[in-house]
């Protein structure tokens, strides 16, 4: 995923964790409330923090975009991300043709001239975020000593984000 410079610490910081993850799991809720999760390809993360992706227009997702999750995960790297926000659809194919990638082929053999093909911005609201810095072997000590000490010890950082939104539409608007 390709991002951009940004001008929050939160957007630098959420970018700094997300970049390295090549899918996401997105999650969306029906007109009835049943949740539904889809595997996704991260194309960007623009200069206001909102993420890209395509999509299929005839996708029901498309019509369920007012609350979504994004959960991304790098267990290697012992990194979890959940960002919450809200879903537009742009069908601009300036857009579309800049963020084209061989990878979505399969999805849209026809290129950026798919007809059902959209860019699908997701705008964060916020973010948390759970991060271990260190090897597996010394994660599996600090799980087994907080069993023993009956609270967390030495697990890594975890925090939430919050203002994503008001940082990006502050940029916007500058």
């Amino acid at each position: 995923m390709k991002t951009h410079i940004h001008t929050s610490a939160e957007r630098t910081q959420l970018a700094a964790l997300i970049e390295p993850m090549t899918v996401v799991m997105m999650t969306t809720a029906d007109d009835t409330g049943a949740l539904a999760s889809r595997p996704m390809l991260p194309l960007e993360m623009d200069a206001s923090g909102a993420l890209w992706f395509f999509t299929d227009l005839r996708s029901e997702k498309v019509e369920h975009l007012l609350l979504v999750n994004l959960a991304f995960s790098d267990e290697a790297a012992a990194c979890y991300v959940s960002v919450s926000g809200r879903g537009e659809i742009h069908t601009d194919s300036a857009r579309i043709e800049r963020l084209w990638s061989r990878l979505a082929k399969p999805w849209f053999p026809d290129g950026p001239a798919s007809t059902d093909l959209a860019a699908l911005k997701i705008v964060p609201t916020s973010a948390e975020y759970w991060d271990s810095p260190n090897s597996k072997m010394v994660r599996m000590f600090a799980v087994t000593a907080s069993v023993a000490a009956g609270r967390a010890l030495g697990l890594g950082k975890h925090a939430t984000l919050n203002g994503l939104a008001k940082s990006a539409s502050a940029s916007a608007t500058a």
